[in-house]
Parts: C-alpha cells; structure tokens; sequence
C-alpha cells in the first residue's frame, strides 16, 4: 500500500511537472518554431497602421463604453461567452494602465502569439489565431499608429471564469492544440486584388472568429469557417458569409462594399449590433481595400449556413 502511494504520489509530481512544462509559453515557441519578433532597422509606417487598425476594428472592443470618442482605448466592455465574462483591457498608450510601455516586440508577441510581456498566456478571447496572420511589418506599424492616440487611464476588471477556464496556464494546452503559428501566404495563382482581400480577412479582420461556428473547445471549425455560428454573447446567430443561398449568394462586389460603406444590404436593410460597429470601422479603408474584401467573400466555397438548435 505504501509503494502504491508512493507511486501516485511520484506520478502526480510527474504530471504536475509535465502541464507546466508543455503549457510554458516558451514551449510554444520552441514546439512551434516560432520566429523572431525582431525588426532591426525597420521604420514603422504610422499611416499603414491606421489601415490596420480600422481593418481590424479595434475600436470594436477596446474603446471605452459610453463615451463618443472611439479612439479613447480604455478598454472595459464586457464580453460575455460560453466560457465565463471577459472584461477588455486598456489597450491605449497610457504607461501604467495601457501599452504604452511596450515595444514593438512585445506587441508583435502578444499578437501573433498570445503572449503578454511578462510572460503569460492571454485567452483566445483575444483573436490572435487570427492575428497570427498578420506580418510583422504591418504589426509594427499598428503598434506605431496606437502610440500616436490619447492616453487613457484606468484598467478593465479582470475576468470572471469558472473553473477550469480560470486556469490561465491551460491555454499553453489550448495553443498547442489550435495556434499553428503560419504566417499568411500568398497564393500566386491569384489576383493581387484577391491576395490582399484573403489577408485582410483572415489577418487583421479576423472575420471568421465571428462568422464561424467552434468546437467544445472554442476553436473555430474548419469546415465551417465563414459559414456563420450562434452569436458568443448569446444574442442569436451571426450569418453565414459565403456566396451560399443562406449567405451572401447573388450579391455582387458593388453590394459587399456598399455594405462594408454604409451598412446597407442589397434588399434595403441595414445592419446593426456589433456589425455596425464593424461597418465604422471598414468605412476608415480605402475603397480598394474594401473591393479587395468583397473580391475575396465572393470567390469562397458556398456552404450551407449555421442552424440554430430547436428549443
């Protein structure tokens, strides 16, 4: 009896041992082979980072509730999910309270990685599967274009998640399952104009986290990607955006960018909740850049959309 407490005893140390090491944001670096988030000699690009931020809508999430300036980044929204309530945190250039003490590398990190400066995993939440896309060029340049936008003071509070999602460590699991760590890649068979859409999308726009259905897990189902889901917030679904009957199927590119314009569907509605907010945001682009989108939603395989459960 004694030898088999023992036993369990030096298996649970084991094991213990094992979760820390394979849930260390180090070991996702190095069973990724991650690259360098060193840009030596580069000059960032403050006015492509504008781009950048309004293609990735940032505003969205990390302006200040119920305040008009949507550059006023204080974070504090909070975004309900089925895995517990996650409060947004300060994301503008304040020292204490925001990002303003980063560096470049830093940022470059927490985005293509979802790791913080001192070390710990930020929950995919934070849509770094997507931002993992993105290059480090352009990933520079938005850090370079947010350090130009007032600093905000005051920190979100922190999340309230039950057990076990309140175990931060487990997301090390999490990346290692769902975070492949690939850049985007051009596909030369295609338009430039398609290319730049298709990284717009699935980079900075990171469209799919929302228009997507997840696993028991919250990762994002290939299969269904862009194929709409029920909405994470518990308010209804979100549609399906491929060229489907049951999505965008019949719209032309002029209707999309109209759409990513004004907010106007080809049938005279036009959308609101957090696409409107989106619609702010993709409003800021160059029109190329929404034809761009357009181009590429279009030439997506159709799929059939999400359907909701019965009650």
């Amino acid at each position: 009896m004694r030898r088999a407490i023992v036993g369990l005893g030096v298996l649970a140390i084991l094991g213990g041992l094992g979760f820390l090491a394979f849930t260390s944001p180090s070991a996702y670096r190095l069973l990724r082979a991650q690259a360098s988030t060193s840009l030596d000699g580069y000059k960032p690009n403050p006015e492509n980072g504008r781009v950048m931020f309004f293609a990735g809508g940032c505003t969205s999430c990390h302006a200040t509730p119920n305040q008009d300036d949507k550059l006023r980044l204080g974070g504090g929204y909070a975004l309900k999910s089925p895995f517990g309530t996650f409060h947004v945190p300060n994301i503008s250039p304040h020292k204490q309270d925001g990002i303003g003490a980063w560096t470049t590398a830093d940022f470059i990190r927490a985005m293509q990685e979802g790791t913080s400066p001192d070390g710990r995993h930020y929950y995919p939440a934070f849509p770094y599967p997507s931002y993992q896309r993105m290059r480090r060029e352009d990933l520079a340049d938005l850090f370079a274009f947010m350090q130009t936008l007032p600093a905000v003071e005051g920190r979100a509070l922190p999340h309230e998640l039950p057990f076990p999602f309140n175990i931060r460590r487990g997301v090390g699991l999490w990346k290692l399952a769902f975070l492949d760590g690939k850049p985007f890649t051009p596909d030369p068979s295609k338009s430039e104009s398609w290319n730049r859409g298709a990284y717009l999308v699935n980079g900075p726009g990171h469209c799919a986290e929302c228009h997507s259905e997840r696993n028991f897990a919250g990762a994002i189902i290939d299969d269904r990607r862009f194929a709409g889901g029920p909405d994470p917030e518990g308010r209804g679904s979100v549609p399906n955006i491929t060229p489907s009957p049951s999505g965008i199927g019949g719209w032309t590119q002029d209707d999309l960018v109209t759409l990513l314009t004004t907010g106007e569907t080809p049938n005279f509605d036009t959308v609101g909740g957090p696409m409107g907010s989106v619609v702010r945001n993709t409003a800021q682009l160059p029109e190329a850049d929404r034809k761009a989108i357009a181009e590429y939603l279009l030439s997506l395989p159709p799929k059939e959309g999400y359907k909701a459960p019965k009650p």
